[in-house]
């Protein structure tokens, strides 16, 4: 249940206190978003201090695995206990796992550290935008959801900055030590300014908890060691792969019998629930393959240093977030939302294909609107999304369901990325196929096409960029897909109002 505020609008004695709640909450989204960025730069010092080559992915995919799985949970017991307390825990749970991540010894411990401040990470980043909707009404909400997509655009692009220059000026282990004042900050804010709601007995969706982990963290972790740490044909694969549609049936079977269930199926009735977390799904797919390809396209295609590659992605942050800045502007302002994301969505795909037809002769400049295209498609669906669910669902279900948009987008992007390496992989052999060393095994560099005689280091150019364009490929058809599953969301009115708070409703094994 969340916390006791007006269901009327605001009146101006409170709109001081609300402007200092969301300050706060956009701090915790802050920390939460770029605590998954800010260890790249640092990686390499990171490895020569403390070994454990082999577990250096884990170090992402720790932090990855732990707010996905956390948010759905965290967004349950925000709708049982209220958003304050969830909030505090979580900030107490960020700094904890800070800590150990920057007293950490071994690459063990760094990765235990890792997957604790994720699940911080991951309540925060859900519970934030819950908070949004419990203390403004629909048709206000929006454009401060569309703000919340900046800052957490800002903290993608300059969480490398910053851990880079913490590094050179400290050492790595300050930048897990650096958030703590910030995040200690925002949750005595919180803690004065957030009401606690009337405490009602609940019944915790335990069975339902550990198998929505188990299912997670499979499809997480096939997707990020299937073909990379471990070959897809091999039996940690298998059993993983085994394991999700196991963990899915008996989950399905779980919640519908649960009288307050993690994930209610209930929702999956909900037209614009479905439509929203469809779209979120595809679009989590383009964004993510996106952002991981197009370094690889832009250092050895078109021979740019790392920081370069690094910069060609600001744009499309930029537009992404400007977009969706934009868009919630325009809802507060119109009321108006069905028709955004099938706009967006179009404009992706036409951006996705047009990156198809990248080669090392296209100028750089026309890659630069091709992923500005991309980002303006991507920007407004992450806005739109939320405002749809939240406008759809009881309140009694608001963080459920605000969770349930960050983890079909972040399952789509896990796959996405995961399915974008295999293709990219396999069109690799097939494109350079007599042209690499005999029993060459590896990555594909820059220094790699260096070393091959001169007269074939153009072609084998064309055949690596020739491989990636299948990921691009299936980028559109995803986008397409969104595209037509957008035209099926309804516009429900965006009220100017708080609708009550109605009681959790326990649910019985019928439904």
């Amino acid at each position: 249940m969340s916390e006791s505020l007006p269901n009327t609008e605001p009146g101006w004695d409170e709109i001081p206190r609300l402007k200092i709640i969301i300050a706060a909450v956009a701090c915790c989204l802050f920390l939460a978003s770029m605590g998954n960025t800010i260890v790249t730069t640092a990686m390499p010092l990171i490895v020569s201090d403390l070994g454990g080559l082999e577990h250096i992915s884990w170090v992402v995919t720790a932090y990855l695995l732990a707010t996905t799985m956390a948010a759905p949970v965290a967004g349950k017991l925000g709708d049982m206990f209220g958003r304050k307390i969830v909030l505090q825990i979580a900030i107490g749970v960020f700094i904890i796992g800070g800590m150990i991540c920057g007293l950490s010894q071994s690459m063990s411990m760094l990765v235990g550290g890792r997957l604790v401040q994720g699940l911080g990470g991951g309540a925060l980043l859900v519970v934030s935008m819950a908070v949004v909707a419990d203390i403004l009404p629909p048709r206000k909400r929006s454009s401060v959801q569309g703000a919340f997509g900046a800052v957490f655009g800002i903290s993608t692009v300059i969480g490398p900055l910053v851990g880079g220059f913490v590094v050179e000026v400290l050492n790595w282990h300050w930048i897990f030590f650096l958030p703590v004042p910030v995040a200690m900050l925002a949750a005595t804010v919180l803690t004065i300014a957030l009401e606690s709601p009337e405490q009602k007995p609940h019944t915790i969706d335990f069975a339902g908890a550990g198998l929505l982990a188990v299912l997670l963290s499979s499809i997480i972790v096939v997707a990020n060691i299937g073909g990379t740490m471990v070959p897809w044909a091999s039996t940690p694969v298998y059993l993983l792969m085994g394991t999700i549609p196991v963990a899915l049936v008996f989950f399905i079977l779980v919640e519908r019998r649960a009288a307050e269930p993690v994930l209610p199926m209930m929702l999956f009735r909900i037209n614009n629930f479905v439509v929203s977390n469809v779209v979120g799904f595809c679009v989590g797919v383009c964004m993510f393959g996106t952002i991981a390809f197009l370094p690889m396209l832009l250092q050895v295609v078109k021979g740019l240093d790392p920081v370069e590659s690094g910069l060609y992605q600001i744009p499309m942050m930029l537009a992404l977030f400007g977009t969706g800045f934009t868009t919630g502007r325009f809802i507060t302002a119109t009321g108006r939302y069905k028709i955004l994301p099938t706009i967006s969505t179009g404009v992706l795909c036409v951006g996705t294909l047009l990156m198809t037809t990248v080669t090392r002769e296209t100028p750089n400049w026309l890659i630069v609107i091709y992923v500005m295209l991309i980002g303006v498609g991507i920007g407004p669906v992450m806005t739109v999304n939320i405002t749809a669910i939240q406008n759809s669902i009881p309140r009694s279900f608001m963080g459920v369901g605000t969770a349930s948009a960050n983890m079909f987008r972040q399952i789509g992007g896990s796959l996405g990325t995961s399915v974008y390496g295999a293709i990219f992989a396999a069109g690799l052999v097939t494109h350079l196929h007599g042209m690499l060393p005999a029993g060459f095994s590896g990555a594909v560099t820059t220094q790699t096409i260096a070393a091959l005689p001169v007269e074939m280091q153009g072609a084998a150019l064309d055949a690596f960029a020739a491989a990636l364009r299948p990921t691009y490929l299936v980028s559109a058809i995803a986008a397409g897909i969104a595209f037509l599953v957008s035209l099926r969301m309804i516009e429900n009115p965006l009220a100017d109002t708080l609708a009550p708070v109605e009681p959790v409703r326990r649910q019985t094994p019928a439904e």
